[in-house]
């Protein structure tokens, strides 16, 4: 069992009923760590805070920081956990992915209850995730998320609850692993991809959901105003109401465009259908198809190439696994 950190960055795990009676943060990584009596017998564990804020409160920057402050843990050869509020938890847990290329896990958890509340799952969480983070088996799967007995690959994972404890779910590939009686089991492993050399994550991306009669105002309205990329999300199996679409193609002339759509396990069609707005439309021009990501997961995807300086072409490239 290789040697593990804790890096507390703040969200439910780490809350407790404050003055007013509603949940505020309360708790540092050592207490995290008190709080789980059979973490006293794990050698060589540490514990240090980075973050106490709720995970909604974060920064962009913020949360290259958090992402920066576990690879670097890692890359030192330690196992990582990091305790993260569920909110954003996958947002970040995919940034931390996206830049960290080393062998040791990183394994981000949290809790949906906090600290005080009946049936408290934050500290069960946090036992898993540092018996991921140690586990021999777990080496060269990148960042994990272990919560509710299950481990999840960053790039698959949605949070699809919430409120209940077992809040995430992998709709597309299902959990790559589970946690019992205090041991690891690793089902499959998932391809490694080439890291995205974040300098920084200050670019403007905005999310545009098509629906029923939807048209292309929010799309325009957003280039408009500055972005320097969307995510279009888009219905069925990539099919588009067509002055959406039209929308699409006007702002990829100007601004990178990443499509997802709405179906949680969802693929974008080639050749299926061929009435106006199906995916050989949306395929037929720049747009940049990654169906297999939630449009969360792209968003910050897309911030992440930005931020590396990649132009249209790298960006494609480091999206073309999510197509899918």
């Amino acid at each position: 069992m290789r040697e593990v950190t804790v890096l507390a960055a703040g969200g439910t795990i780490g809350m407790s009923p404050g003055g007013g009676g509603g949940a505020v943060p309360r708790l540092d990584a050592e207490a995290l760590v008190r709080a789980v009596p059979a973490l006293a017998d794990v050698p060589g564990l540490r514990a240090r805070t980075v973050s106490t804020r709720p995970s909604v409160q974060l920064s962009a920057a913020e949360a290259l920081d958090i992402a920066r402050a576990a690879a670097a843990e890692a890359d030192a050869g330690r196992g990582v956990v990091v305790t993260h509020g569920t909110d954003t938890l996958e947002e970040v847990a995919l940034l931390c992915d996206l830049l960290y290329a080393g062998e040791a896990p990183i394994v981000f958890t949290g809790a949906m209850r906090h600290a005080s509340a009946l049936g408290a799952d934050g500290p069960a969480n946090l036992f898993d995730a540092v018996v991921v983070a140690g586990a021999a088996g777990a080496e060269g799967l990148g960042v994990l998320i272990a919560f509710a007995g299950a481990v999840h690959a960053a790039r698959a994972v949605r949070k699809a609850d919430s409120t209940a404890p077992a809040a995430f779910d992998s709709p597309r590939l299902g959990p790559i692993g589970r946690v019992q009686e205090g041991r690891a089991w690793m089902a499959r492993r998932l391809e490694r991809f080439t890291p995205v050399p974040v300098a920084s994550l200050d670019a403007t991306v905005h999310i545009v959901p098509a629906a029923l009669g939807a048209d292309a105002s929010l799309l325009d309205a957003a280039v408009d105003a500055g972005a320097d990329g969307l995510v279009g999300v888009v219905l069925g199996a990539g099919h588009t109401p067509p002055p959406f679409l039209d929308g699409l193609r006007r702002a990829a002339a100007q601004v990178p465009v990443v499509v997802t759509v709405r179906p949680e396990r969802g693929s974008i069609l080639r050749s299926t259908y061929a009435f106006e707005g199906a995916e050989r439309d949306l395929r037929s021009g720049p747009l940049i198809c990654a169906a297999a990501l939630s449009p969360a997961a792209a968003r910050i995807k897309l911030m992440a190439c930005l931020g590396a300086g990649y132009a249209r072409e790298a960006i494609a490239g480091a999206f073309a696994p999510d197509d899918f």
